[in-house]
C-alpha cells in the first residue's frame, strides 16, 4: 500500500499532467471569450471524468485522444460548441452517457453534435467498390446536418491516423483504407486541403509502406541534388518582385509522396521523369496583384504553353481559388507557381474551417470571401459574416436532395428526401413494391409512409397476395413507385371493369331472352361478324374494350344489349322462355341471385360503396353505374341516390348483399356528449366491447363546451351489429344521444 505522502505525490502528479494536457488546449484558444473557455472547461472535466481508467492502444490516458482533436478543431477556430462536441465525442458511445444528461449539462446544441458523431462512429464502411465509395462519402455528408460534426469527425481521424502505429496490422490497414476512401475526398470536397494531403499521405504509408519508404528516400536525394535550383529561382523571383515593387510572400513547396506516387502510377513515368516535385507558392495583398505578379513571373521565366489555369475567375467546386502556371527554369527544369492572396490561401488550406478564422481575425478580405468557397455545394449567402446565420444555412444536408439507406445486404441506395419505405421497395424491385405489407426500420417496425433518413437499414415485409395500395400515391416521392403503382391500379381497374361489364351485358341480354354470343370479333361465322357489327355501333374497335366500358358505367349494359338483340333478330335469332326466366331469376352462373351483382365486399375499385350514405349488410340497395366511375352502392333510402334517379332511371341496376360478407364495412354515425374527463375512453370501451372498430374519430373545430357532437367512422359487420354497437354507446354515461348519418 501507498503511504500517505505516496499518495498525495501521486495526486499533485496527477493534477500536474491534467493541467499540462489541458494547458496544450487552453493556448490554442485565445480567440474565445473568457465565458466560452469556461464552457470548454466544464467539458474537459466531463470528459476526463467519463474516459477515467480508459487507455489507447499506445498506452496513452484515452483523454489525450480528445484534447487532441480538440486542438485539431481550435487551429481551425472553430466556435465553443464544436471544442466541446470534440473533447466529449467519445463520451455516449464509450462511456455509455445518454443525450438527455449532455442537454442538461451542455444545452442541445452541442449535445446534436456529440450525437451526430456518435452515429457516424456506428457506420461500418466496405469499400470494394468506387461507386459503392461514392455513396458512403455522400450519406456521411447527409447524415453530418451541422457542418461542424463533419469537421469535428475528420479532426478525430486525422489524430487517430497520425497515432496508428499502435494498432494491429489488419486494423491498420482497414482504418488506413477508409480514410484514403471515404475521409480524404470528404476533407477535399471541403477545400481543407492540408488535412486532405496529410489523411492521404497517412494512409498511403500504411496501405504501401515499401513504396512510400522508397520514394521518400528518392526525394531526399532529390531535394539534396536540386537544392541549387531551387534556391536560384527563389532568388531570382525574390528579386524580380522587389524591381517591381510588388510586396509578395514566396515560399517553397514540395509535392506530397502520395501524390508523386499518383503521377507516377497515372502517366507511367518514372520518378526521374516527374519534374514539379518542387514548387513555388506566391502570396498577394489583393486580387489585381495576382494577375500583376502573374505578369511579373512570366517576364522572368518563360511559361510552358497549355500549363496556365487561372481558378480565381473559375474557382473548383470546393472554392478553390490561385493562378497556376509552371515556368522554364534557367536549368531547363520546369517549376510550377501559384499564386493567390492571403484569404484565397486560407481558403485554400482551411476551406470551409475558414470561416470562423476570418471572423476571428476581422480581415477585410472576408468580407468579400463569402461567395468564393463551397458556393456549388452549400448556396451560402454570408454576407453578415454571422456564425449563427451562416450555421443555419449549412445545417442543411450537402446533397439536400437525397438521403441514403442500406438494403439487408448492406447496399446503399440513393432516394429522394421525404422518400418512405414504399419508394425503396420499389427501388429494390417493382415485385417487391406490389407485393409490400410492411417495413422495418432499423429493425423496428415502422408505418409505411415513414419518412427515411440517411443511414437507415431497411427490410420490407412482402405477401403473395398483397397489392398496392391507391392511398400509396399521397405519400410516396419517387416516379418510379409512383408511375408503377398507378400502372398496377389501372391494369387491376381494367380487368375488374372487363369482369363486371360481362356479367351485367350477360344479365341485360338474357333478360331479352337471349344469350351472350361466344367469341369476340375475330371468331369466324355468325358470332364474330355480331360482334364486329355492335362494335362499329359502339365506337369502340375491341369486345375487351367494349365490356370494360360497360363495366366502367361509360356504357349502360340494357341499351348493348338491345342493340344485341336486334342484331340477333336480323339473323333469325328468337327470345327463348327458358332464358328469359333465367335472365329475371338466375345469375348467368345459374346461382339463384334474381340477375343481379351480388356484394360481397372483396369487390376491386370498379365496385365502391358510396361515401354520402356508407350502406352496410343489411341495408336495401341500389347500383349506379357512374359514367367513368364504375359501379356505385348506394342505400335504398339515400336522397343522392334519389336525385340521381330522377336525372336518369336509365344507368340504374339492381344489386344485393352477399350471404357470406368478406369483411366488415365502414358507416358514419354522430354521439352527442357531456364533457368531461375520460369521455373519449368510455366511447372507445363501449365500441371496443361491442366488437366494433373506431376508423376515425371527427371532433369539429369548434371550441369545446358542456355537449359535444363526435362523429364516428365505424367499422361493423352487418346492420343488426350496428345497432348493437349504437345500443351499448347509449349505455355509456356520459352519452346524450347516437345515430347513424344518413344524406
Amino acid at each position: 500500500m501507498l503511504g500517505g505522502s505516496a499518495v498525495a505525490e501521486q495526486d499533485a502528479a496527477t493534477s500536474d499532467a491534467e493541467a499540462a494536457s489541458f494547458a496544450a488546449l487552453t493556448h490554442k484558444l485565445s480567440y474565445l471569450d473568457a465565458a466560452d473557455i469556461k464552457r470548454v472547461r466544464e467539458a474537459y472535466k466531463f470528459a476526463d471524468e467519463a474516459h477515467l481508467g480508459q487507455f489507447r492502444a499506445s498506452g496513452e490516458p484515452y483523454i489525450t485522444h480528445p484534447i487532441a482533436v480538440a486542438g485539431l478543431c481550435a487551429d481551425w477556430k472553430l466556435d465553443a460548441q464544436a471544442i466541446m462536441a470534440a473533447l466529449m465525442h467519445d463520451a455516449m458511445e464509450d462511456c455509455g452517457i445518454g443525450k438527455a444528461e449532455l442537454i442538461e449539462r451542455f444545452g442541445a446544441p452541442t449535445a446534436d453534435l456529440v450525437d451526430g458523431l456518435t452515429k457516424l462512429d456506428k457506420l461500418q464502411f466496405s469499400t470494394r467498390e468506387e461507386s459503392q465509395a461514392e455513396s458512403f462519402r455522400k450519406m456521411l455528408l447527409a447524415m453530418a446536418r451541422d457542418v461542424r460534426v463533419i469537421l469535428v469527425k475528420l479532426a478525430d481521424r486525422l489524430h487517430n491516423m497520425r497515432t496508428i502505429d499502435a494498432m494491429l496490422p489488419v486494423k491498420r490497414e482497414r482504418i488506413a483504407r477508409e480514410t484514403i476512401e471515404i475521409y480524404a475526398p470528404i476533407a477535399h470536397r471541403l477545400g481543407l486541403n492540408e488535412t486532405y494531403r496529410q489523411l492521404q499521405e497517412l494512409s498511403f504509408q500504411q496501405l504501401r509502406p515499401w513504396r512510400h519508404a522508397a520514394l521518400s528516400k528518392a526525394v531526399l536525394r532529390a531535394r539534396g541534388n536540386r537544392r541549387d535550383i531551387v534556391e536560384r529561382v527563389q532568388r531570382d523571383v525574390v528579386k524580380a518582385f522587389k524591381e517591381a515593387k510588388l510586396a509578395v510572400q514566396v515560399s517553397g513547396r514540395e509535392k506530397t509522396i502520395f501524390s508523386i506516387y499518383n503521377k507516377m502510377d497515372e502517366k507511367r513515368l518514372s520518378f526521374a521523369q516527374v519534374s514539379d516535385i518542387f514548387g513555388f507558392r506566391i502570396v498577394v495583398n489583393t486580387l489585381p496583384e495576382c494577375y500583376l505578379a502573374l505578369g511579373v513571373l512570366h517576364q522572368l521565366y518563360k511559361p510552358v504553353p497549355g500549363r496556365f489555369k487561372d481558378y480565381i475567375a473559375i474557382p473548383k467546386a470546393n472554392g478553390y481559388q490561385s493562378l497556376h502556371t509552371t515556368l522554364v527554369s534557367p536549368l531547363g527544369t520546369s517549376v510550377e507557381f501559384q499564386i493567390r492572396t492571403a484569404p484565397m490561401h486560407m481558403v485554400a488550406e482551411k476551406g470551409i474551417a475558414a470561416h470562423w478564422m476570418y471572423k476571428t481575425r476581422g480581415s477585410a478580405d472576408a468580407q468579400n470571401i463569402g461567395a468564393m468557397w463551397l458556393q456549388s455545394l452549400l448556396d451560402i449567402q454570408d454576407e453578415t459574416r454571422d456564425s449563427a446565420e451562416f450555421l443555419e444555412h449549412v445545417k442543411i444536408d450537402l446533397f439536400p436532395d437525397s438521403v441514403y439507406v442500406f438494403t439487408p445486404k448492406s447496399k446503399i441506395l440513393a432516394l429522394p428526401k421525404g422518400a418512405t419505405p414504399v419508394d425503396f421497395a420499389y427501388a429494390i424491385h417493382s415485385d417487391v413494391g406490389d407485393h409490400c405489407i410492411a417495413a422495418k426500420i432499423n429493425g423496428e417496425p415502422a408505418p409505411l409512409r415513414t419518412a427515411l433518413r440517411s443511414g437507415d437499414a431497411i427490410e420490407i415485409v412482402t405477401a403473395p397476395g398483397a397489392r398496392p395500395n391507391p392511398a400509396w400515391l399521397n405519400f410516396v416521392r419517387t416516379g418510379r413507385a409512383r408511375s408503377r403503382i398507378r400502372h398496377y391500379l389501372k391494369n387491376m381497374e381494367a380487368e375488374e371493369s372487363l369482369q363486371l361489364g360481362q356479367k351485367l351485358l350477360a344479365q341485360a341480354i338474357r333478360a331479352e331472352g337471349l344469350s351472350l354470343p361466344a367469341g369476340d370479333e375475330t371468331s369466324a361465322g355468325t358470332d364474330g361478324a355480331l360482334w364486329q357489327s355492335l362494335l362499329r355501333w359502339s365506337g369502340t374497335k375491341k369486345r375487351d374494350e367494349l365490356l370494360t366500358e360497360i363495366g366502367l358505367g361509360k356504357k349502360i349494359p340494357t341499351i348493348v344489349a338491345k342493340r344485341m338483340a336486334a342484331l340477333l333478330a336480323e339473323r333469325g335469332a328468337r327470345p327463348d322462355a327458358l332464358t328469359l326466366t333465367m335472365g329475371r331469376y338466375g345469375a348467368d352462373d345459374g346461382a339463384p341471385s334474381q340477375g343481379t351483382v351480388v356484394i360481397d365486399g372483396s369487390e376491386g375499385a370498379t365496385v365502391q360503396l358510396a361515401e354520402c350514405c356508407r350502406p352496410v349488410p343489411g341495408d336495401s340497395i341500389v347500383g349506379y353505374l357512374g359514367r367513368g366511375e364504375g359501379l356505385m352502392v348506394h342505400t335504398g333510402e339515400c336522397s343522392t341516390a334519389k336525385r340521381l334517379f330522377g336525372r336518369d332511371s336509365e344507368p340504374w341496376i339492381t344489386v344485393e348483399w352477399s350471404e357470406a360478407p368478406q369483411r366488415s364495412f365502414e358507416t358514419a354515425v354522430t354521439v352527442l356528449v357531456h364533457n368531461g374527463k375520460g369521455v373519449l375512453a368510455q366511447i372507445a370501451t363501449a365500441v371496443s366491447g361491442a366488437e366494433a372498430d373506431i376508423v376515425h374519430i371527427d371532433m369539429g373545430d369548434e371550441r369545446a363546451t358542456e355537449t359535444t357532437e363526435l362523429r364516428l367512422l365505424l367499422a361493423v359487420r352487418d346492420r343488426l351489429h350496428l345497432a348493437d354497437t349504437l345500443r351499448a354507446l347509449k349505455r355509456s354515461p356520459s352519452v346524450l344521444r347516437v345515430a347513424r348519418v344518413k344524406p
